[in-house]
């Protein structure tokens, strides 16, 4: 592709390919700057899509007056157009310039509670994060700028501080905000149709303030207003997500069970908790108080670990029921329940071979093995990553793996990442990762090559038979698998478009199958799929749901798979599923182990039953013969 920056001539290729999201793509040009390319209606993502073309046809047009009379002299935080990109005229706008936040991290991550946990990030550093958002807001009110469709996926978070990405669609003067974000978009503006809500007026500055107050939220409790599973006393037809937003019908209405990954609202100040009430119960719109983050107090229980605004815990000391800290009796039914492990601390990062979980967790300033080995000290950090294999421990932090026995360094390797994520798997017996392009495995000598990638585009997870990976070259995905025993990738994996922006990946193997998880953003809408990949390539099945569903796909973390099934951990209990006929078909859900188990559980299955790992502890689920 060719633009003209500045009246000079520039080519864009796969390979400088930063992201993309629903209605542009984006490309790196060096190191501090970026360039933000429009979608035009012939888009590949836009193909059989009417509705999609048309909006794109009328964004460019308004662009073109737009972005010249963008205004400047915002603050530093809010990352604005610099440079017009054209075409050969330069009459036509197709994109501009911008700032590039290196390692900016989505705001959505904040509200991920294991993210959190692992990465040390206490709620004074979400605080802190809100007062400085709460500025920014409010002087673009001040230049008469409303950010319309604020949410958690156009701010990005680095070094500490806010950047509000995605300002083309800013409202101000004559040019309106016509996008709009499901999770975020203030009800009050909004019209109910069939199974969706419609924006039906004009953004306003409360419904900035709303936005914020939701993200507030999600990031201090982990759930979002219209969480948790609506069940009502009397039969009553199923309501659709945008129903009950429709209808407030919210976390505090007395028929929604709260989540259990999230934190109980009781920990909350008084005040702040009113607020929320009155703001998605009663519809109060107003500036958000600023006095509210400002006389907030963190109190860390010592006993349940639990941050709230008051120095007795209101869990442990009001008996409010934790999620995580649940007494287990010994037997419940012919289920037995045996504590494996538990910590004050976090654990990091479970593995299981031939039927021998290993697990590595931080406590005390520690990190520790489940031997109690020391390997490290220091706190926590969300740069660091871990991999464990047999007694060895593989640290890794900025492009850098290192392998530790103990505390003993025994050697260190360069490897590419991939949004901040570092490019290395392993498994019981094989270690593989990307350097500089090219997909790697440890060998006797030196590494061995495997295949050629896309440098810094490029993500893959390993199994015990064969490997799964996926890169973008401009609008095409590339999903591939290659086994573990020979050179040479097979790319011919037939993985559909994705048309939206690929917010998270993950995967878990059995020996036949690999389960493709994704989170994909699409028209404002976080949805999950799941594929099921077989070592040759083919794809045997494949599902979706609306990520904020409670459902075995609402979380792409935790499932153990095997043979031609996935165990999925749910609020309700553990779930079965088996591929049948080309189908993902759920097959039994053992109610009996709902006491033991969250949606954010992970799971892991032996022969003689499942491991639970929670964030502080892990217990062993089995049958009483």
């Amino acid at each position: 592709m060719k633009v003209y920056i500045n009246g000079k001539l520039t080519h864009l290729s796969p390979q400088k390919v930063l992201g993309k999201g629903g209605e542009a793509d984006i490309f790196a040009l060096d190191n501090s700057l970026a360039l933000k390319v429009f979608k035009q209606p012939n888009h590949p993502d836009h193909q059989g899509i009417p509705s999609a073309q048309k909006a794109a046809q009328q964004r460019l047009e308004e662009h073109q007056q737009k972005l010249r009379q963008f205004p400047h002299n915002l603050p530093e935080n809010i990352i604005t157009p610099q440079g017009l990109a054209t075409d050969r005229t330069g009459q036509t706008i197709l994109g501009y310039t911008m700032t590039l936040i290196n390692g900016g991290i989505p705001l959505l991550k904040y509200s991920d509670r294991r993210f959190r946990s692992t990465s040390g990030i206490g709620n004074q550093t979400i605080i802190d994060l809100f007062k400085q958002l709460h500025q920014i807001v409010a002087q673009l009110h001040q230049k008469q700028i409303i950010i319309g469709d604020f949410n958690d996926l156009n701010i990005l978070v680095s070094g500490e501080k806010p950047y509000l990405i995605d300002s083309d669609s800013y409202q101000f003067q004559s040019f309106l905000c016509r996008v709009f974000t499901p999770r975020f978009v203030d009800p009050l503006l909004c019209i109910f149709d069939t199974d969706k809500i419609l924006l039906n007026q004009i953004y306003n500055i409360y419904s900035d303030w709303y936005a914020f107050t939701v993200m507030l939220m999600q990031c201090l409790l982990f759930v979002e207003p219209y969480g948790g599973v609506y069940k009502p006393k009397k039969q009553e037809a199923s309501i659709v997500k945008s129903q009950r937003m429709m209808k407030r019908i919210t976390i505090f209405h007395p028929a929604v069970k709260y989540p259990k990954p999230a934190i109980p609202y009781q920990v909350l100040s008084e005040d702040l908790l009113q607020y929320f009430y009155q703001c998605f119960m009663q519809d109060k719109r107003a500036t958000f108080p600023i006095q509210l983050l400002d006389n907030l107090t963190w109190y860390h229980c010592q006993s349940c670990g639990t941050e709230s605004n008051y120095a007795a815990c209101p869990l442990c000391h009001k008996k409010v029921s934790k999620s995580l800290s649940k007494p287990l009796p010994s037997i419940t039914n012919t289920l037995v329940v045996t504590p494996i492990f538990n910590t004050k601390g976090i654990i990091l990062e479970v593995v299981l071979d031939q039927n021998k979980l290993r697990w590595l967790y931080h406590e005390n300033k520690e990190f520790k093995r489940e031997t109690n080995t020391t390997i490290l000290q220091g706190d926590l950090d969300q740069g660091l990553q871990f991999w464990l294999q047999n007694d060895l421990t593989f640290v890794g932090k900025q492009g850098r793996i290192i392998t530790l026995k103990s505390q003993q360094v025994i050697e260190a390797i360069a490897v590419d990442s991939y949004q901040q994520q570092l490019m290395f798997q392993c498994n019981a017996a094989d270690c593989y990762w990307l350097h500089q392009g090219q997909l790697l495995k440890k060998g006797k000598i030196a590494a061995d090559y495997i295949g050629d990638v896309l440098e810094k585009n490029t993500q893959f997870w390993l199994g015990s038979h064969f490997g799964f990976g996926l890169y973008r070259a401009g609008t095409i995905n590339i999903a591939f698998v290659f086994h573990l025993h020979r050179t040479g990738i097979n790319d011919q994996v037939k993985l559909p478009r994705f048309p939206g922006k690929i917010i998270e990946a993950n995967c878990r193997f059995s020996e036949s199958y690999c389960w493709f998880f994704l989170t994909l953003e699409t028209q404002g809408k976080l949805v999950n799929q799941v594929y099921v990949i077989n070592s040759h390539g083919e794809i045997v099945a494949m599902t979706e749901v609306n990520k904020n569903d409670q459902s075995w796909l609402s979380n792409l973390e935790g499932k153990f798979a095997f043979n031609h099934c996935l165990l999925s951990a749910t609020d309700e209990g553990i779930i079965r599923l088996e591929l049948q006929k080309g189908a993902i078909v759920p097959t039994k859900l053992f109610r009996e182990t709902e006491p033991f188990v969250t949606n954010n559980s992970h799971l892991f299955a032996s022969s003689q039953g499942i491991y639970v790992v929670n964030e502080q502890d892990i217990n062993f689920l089995s049958y009483q013969v």
